[in-house]
């Protein structure tokens, strides 16, 4: 596999040597003279690194970094070349998301080292076993996990209820604490009582209110030195959100009835299924908490726009169910049909029931269509596939066929290509043809 380069570099004389350089180390390079350019490129080709100056005569390195963060594109990673007066700006922009900087003069080798690093953890992370999905939109996420767990900064997940917001926000936190050593602590804030809330989130000390017989430790500090995944935190009640924020902003909490601030060390997460900065123009959301919390940005998209992971899902929840003890179940043709063009308006929730329930019902190891969703199996009628094109009933069969693939082969690429009877490259321009890769 080659990788591809995006260098931004206005410097004719830096640009040519570094754009060469890369050539005869192996990798493909795109070198972009301009911000404007640059942006046209990334938004059209996917690239595995990108070394950009922070100065380019149309725009700042920096400006053109926050505007692709602020879009909500994946970025590959990327490494910033700056003068030594610019060192402040470079630390700000790793806080931002980038990977590296260097300082001119820099080592060319020491620079292709770390870009030939780069490449080889996104190669073997493309051939690790997915955790989240292994659709595109869920193995970028997961991609990022590793970089973002290098931070402290805030993230907020977005997505429909039951997409897999929680998933997600444990996967962080085992990036960042692959042996468990440190909390992961999740909290609903819709489902707290109004008049509770403060006490769960602070604690409180002994004697505070009519019931307080002890002092207790509110989630922030149980989090202490690991994580605190707030979910819905678009439900949290506007007179707990100035005291939220200013427990985030002064990284400490007073317990209800104390006066001692307790230092904490928190990754915090935070996941709503509400357009947050709807609810800020609407008065409803307090706008520097928005921005507290919007330091970084994961959305995750609902299941029927991710119909890659619905049997691999499926598969996951039958394991799951099977090393618990139980007897072990599998899908039929038809069920994964059922499954497959079924619209999941619950999401990766919803799938879960489903298979619970048809496990627990069937008499039989084999689930079909009727076990999972009834007498209807949840497929369109007969008559309905005869009115499409042969054509578009190819490519459904071919698409469908493809993520039974992927799924048996844990999302990666090589094995699946290989067991299709195809090569990779074969693999990726079907799916890029049939609308199942990003271009």
């Amino acid at each position: 596999m080659q990788h591809r380069i995006c260098l931004i570099e206005d410097d004719p004389i830096i640009g040519e040597a570094l754009s060469g350089r890369l050539d005869f180390e192996g990798f493909a390079c795109d070198w972009y003279r301009d911000g404007k350019s640059a942006r046209r490129g990334l938004d059209q080709r996917r690239y595995s690194v990108v070394v950009s100056d922070i100065n380019l005569p149309d725009t700042s390195g920096e400006e053109l970094f926050r505007d692709l963060v602020d879009s909500g594109k994946v970025l590959a990673p990327f490494i910033f070349i700056t003068g030594y007066g610019a060192i402040d700006q470079a630390v700000r922009l790793l806080k931002l998301g980038a990977h590296d900087y260097v300082t001119k003069p820099f080592n060319v080798a020491e620079l292709i080292g770390k870009i030939r690093g780069l490449c080889e953890r996104q190669l073997l992370a493309a051939n690790a076993t997915p955790r989240l999905g292994i659709s595109t939109s869920m193995r970028n996420i997961e991609g990022l996990l590793p970089r973002l767990s290098a931070s402290r900064s805030a993230v907020l997940i977005s997505g429909e209820s039951g997409v897999g917001k929680e998933e997600v926000a444990r996967a962080l936190h085992r990036a960042a604490d692959a042996e468990g050593k440190t909390p992961f602590v999740a909290v609903n804030c819709g489902a707290i009582p109004e008049n509770l809330i403060e006490s769960e989130l602070f604690g409180h000390e002994k004697g505070a209110f009519t019931g307080a017989e002890r002092e207790r430790r509110g989630v922030f500090e149980q989090a202490d030195s690991g994580s605190l995944f707030l979910d819905e935190i678009g439900e949290m009640p506007p007179s707990m959100q100035v005291k939220l924020l200013r427990a985030i902003q002064d990284r400490a909490v007073v317990r209800v009835g104390g006066a001692t601030p307790h230092k904490l060390d928190i990754r915090l997460i935070c996941a709503t299924h509400h357009d947050l900065k709807a609810m800020v123009e609407q008065g409803d959301f307090r706008e520097d908490l928005y921005y507290r919390i919007h330091v970084i940005h994961l959305h995750v998209p609902p299941l029927r726009e991710r119909q890659e992971d619905i049997l691999w899902l499926a598969a996951l929840f039958l394991d799951q169910r099977a090393s618990s003890g139980e007897a072990r179940r599998m899908l039929t043709a038809d069920a994964e049909r059922a499954l497959t063009r079924y619209p999941w308006p619950g999401n990766v929730r919803e799938l879960q029931h489903c298979i619970e329930r048809a496990s627990v019902l069937s008499l039989t190891p084999l689930l079909n269509a009727e076990n999972l969703f009834g007498a209807s199996g949840a497929l369109p009628a007969e008559t309905d596939t005869l009115t499409q094109p042969l054509s578009d009933h190819l490519q459904e069969c071919e698409r469908a066929y493809i993520r039974r693939a992927l799924s048996e082969c844990g999302g990666r690429i090589a094995d699946t290509a290989a067991l299709l009877g195809i090569s990779r490259k074969n693999l990726w321009e079907k799916m890029r043809k049939l609308g199942m890769a990003e271009n």
